[in-house]
């Protein structure tokens, strides 16, 4: 089992459809994936999990529910789940990071990646719609910095792509098919 997660309006239902050909509810607005949708692909189960954070129209006890919900399926399938793709928006993301900072929080997009690293489940970071960011090395160093991935780790952790455009899928799923093949590790117990 492959998931993709993220933030609401990532683009994680658009990636699927691009990398799969398969078709996923998608939409413009935040929030239209609302349970996890399962597509089969190459023989592996993909799974479109709801967006975590703001969804256009449902009150905030529907969304902590839901994120609830999220946090509940990862957990109760961790030994399934082969690979999780956390998507990024790249453009937003380092701002929204420093902004959950300044409160004095952990940024969401953070702790769902080390949720994730403590589950021991092999995390790649789609770092989406590089055709808006400026600086993308310098964006994807910040993420790295940001998320604990040592500079070594950083081309086998994060993949610049367009999901919108269809850029850099290829790069995308090599690093898939890499990880893929490479299966759990043991994470050192220091």
């Amino acid at each position: 089992m492959i998931i993709f997660v993220g933030r609401s309006n990532v683009g994680k239902s658009t990636l699927i459809f691009r990398l799969t050909g398969k078709w996923v509810r998608r939409g413009k607005r935040p929030g239209v994936t609302r349970r996890p949708v399962e597509v089969n692909w190459r023989g592996k189960v993909i799974v479109d999990m709801p967006g975590f954070g703001f969804m256009s129209g449902l009150p905030k006890h529907v969304q902590e529910r839901i994120k609830d919900e999220i946090v509940r399926f990862i957990e109760d399938n961790a030994e399934k789940i082969e690979l999780a793709v956390l998507v990024v928006d790249g453009k937003a993301a380092p701002e929204i990071i420093e902004r959950w900072e300044k409160r004095g929080e952990i940024p969401i997009d953070v702790e769902f990646y080390q949720f994730l690293r403590e589950l021991n489940i092999p995390t790649i970071v789609a770092v989406n719609k590089l055709d808006r960011i400026k600086n993308l090395q310098g964006t994807i160093n910040y993420l790295a910095e940001k998320f604990g991935v040592p500079h070594s780790e950083i081309n086998d952790t994060f993949v610049p792509i367009s999901a919108k455009f269809g850029k850099n899928l290829d790069g995308l799923r090599m690093l898939m098919e890499k990880k893929l093949k490479e299966g759990k590790r043991t994470q050192d117990a220091s």
